[in-house]
């Protein structure tokens, strides 16, 4: 029985994906998800070690079909979308929607934002599933600070006197003192245009406001709009939907040997490098790496950048960047940068005889690009719905993330000490509570002393000295 099993899932790839066990009539039994389908399937090849359901169900199965996505996560939406519509048979513990976390807004005159686990019919307006507790707050966090939309119960909201904390450090807007039923209405509009995955507007928006910024010298404003830019972006490349979706069929084996067929080169390894900086400040870049089995984490690597003189200028960043995992990361076949004919120009030279792929953003960044050949010859006839294509736009858009997050980490690291270091006392471990509990170093910064002094390991002394080191013209 196990070697007839064992013939069923040979050829399963060592991938994310979902697979679906079926009987000998052609049911389906069960959906489960996996980080890596070949290791997974394997483990169903004992019976004995299997949950006394699990034996049952694989006593049965006489088929096993899967499906690979991009990531992990990918696969836990798409397992949760067939368990929903296809009602397998031995899923009983996720067919009620208790297994993972999901994220409602209420009805009435101010919703409240609220996360839950149960029956999706205990809620109105329900998105989710989530794939973890911590991406449902990352979510919660996004729309906070984009849409300050409360939290807080309907007694609490009834019962307050004055704005909470979060209402200070600009994550509420206080509808229990300040109820402005219009305003309120389009911020709970805007969230449900986030949670259903239609960020796209409101990314333009805010992407003038914080050109406005920049005209008036206002960096500051302009750095917090950024940074709603770039959470927006990372939830909405989450794939935060009311109906989960996922990238479908993203075979990293297929997709890699038909790049290799296309471009006439042999590939084991890809570089795909991108660029981050605020108006010039914390210059960084970064490069993920891919091959036939997908991403190659231990491949990926930050750079800050040496030459000072380059920041601000992405095309001489860029080529810092590739020079430099050139001759020190690891041997990169193919590398892939984001950009146009001047960014493709620099790398070529920059990589030295390593072929180098240009990805350009178009008018519109997803679903308009095209590609930047290593001959230097400009393709724009790849469908936009080929595997291929959905392959090197997902790089594209992992180097996007891994360097964006890395860059708003470096610079909260340095806002944070640029201005708390001048504190005596406020090492390290109390610059980390300070900046957890409020968020951003205005917040800190504005805090009044009783907010300074609800932060957890800070001490009575260290928030009195904090208080009067931002507001001594005051006291």
């Amino acid at each position: 029985m196990n070697f007839q099993f064992s013939d069923l899932i040979a050829n399963a790839p060592a991938a994310p994906g979902i697979y679906k066990m079926y009987d000998a009539d052609g049911n389906l039994l069960y959906v489960g998800k996996a980080k890596n389908l070949s290791n997974r399937l394997r483990q169903y090849t004992d019976i004995s070690k299997l949950e006394l359901h699990k034996q049952v169900m694989r006593s049965l199965v006489t088929g096993v079909k899967w499906e690979t996505v991009a990531t992990e996560s990918d696969a836990l939406l798409r397992e949760q979308e067939l368990i929903k519509t296809e009602k397998p048979k031995y899923n009983i513990m996720l067919t009620d929607g208790k297994m993972y976390p999901m994220l409602a807004l209420t009805a009435g005159e101010f919703p409240r934002l609220l996360k839950f686990r149960g029956k999706i019919s205990q809620r109105r307006d329900v998105y989710g599933p989530y794939p973890s507790v911590s991406a449902l707050n990352e979510t919660i966090k996004t729309i906070q600070r984009v849409c300050q939309i409360r939290t807080c119960t309907d007694t609490q909201m009834r019962n307050r006197s004055r704005p909470c904390l979060l209402h200070q450090i600009g994550r509420c807007c206080a509808p229990c003192c300040y109820p402005d039923t219009e305003k309120y209405t389009e911020n709970v509009r805007t969230a449900r245009k986030i949670l259903t995955g239609d960020s796209a507007p409101i990314i333009a928006d805010l992407t003038k406001q914080m050109n406005r910024y920049v005209t008036n010298m206002d960096f500051e404003s302009a750095a917090i709009t950024r940074d709603k830019i770039a959470a927006l972006t990372h939830t909405s490349n989450r794939g935060i939907r009311r109906k989960s979706t996922y990238t479908p069929n993203l075979d990293w084996n297929k997709n890699v040997s038909e790049l290799e067929k296309w471009l006439g080169i042999k590939i084991s390894l890809v570089g795909v490098f991108d660029n981050s900086h605020l108006f010039g400040q914390q210059p960084v870049g970064a490069m993920i790496t891919f091959g036939h089995n997908g991403f190659e984490k231990s491949g990926y690597r930050h750079f800050k950048l040496h030459d000072k003189t380059r920041a601000g200028n992405d095309i001489a960043m860029m080529s810092e960047f590739v020079r430099r995992a050139t001759e020190r990361g690891p041997k990169l076949d193919l590398i892939i940068v984001d950009g146009g004919p001047a960014q493709w120009r620099i790398a070529n030279r920059a990589a030295g005889a390593i072929p180098v792929m240009g990805v350009t953003k178009g008018v519109v960044r997803d679903g308009d690009e095209h590609f930047i050949l290593p001959d230097g010859t400009e393709y724009h006839d790849l469908p936009k719905d080929s595997p291929l294509f959905l392959m090197l736009r997902t790089v594209r858009d992992e180097a996007h993330r891994f360097v964006i997050t890395y860059h708003r980490n470096i610079r909260s690291k340095q806002m944070t000490a640029s201005v708390l270091d001048e504190i005596d006392g406020i090492g390290p471990t109390r610059k980390r509570a300070l900046l957890q509990h409020f968020g951003s170093v205005r917040a800190i910064m504005d805090a009044d002393i009783n907010a300074l002094k609800h932060v957890p390991g800070l001490g009575k002394n260290a928030a009195e000295k904090i208080y009067a080191h931002f507001h001594s013209e005051m006291i």
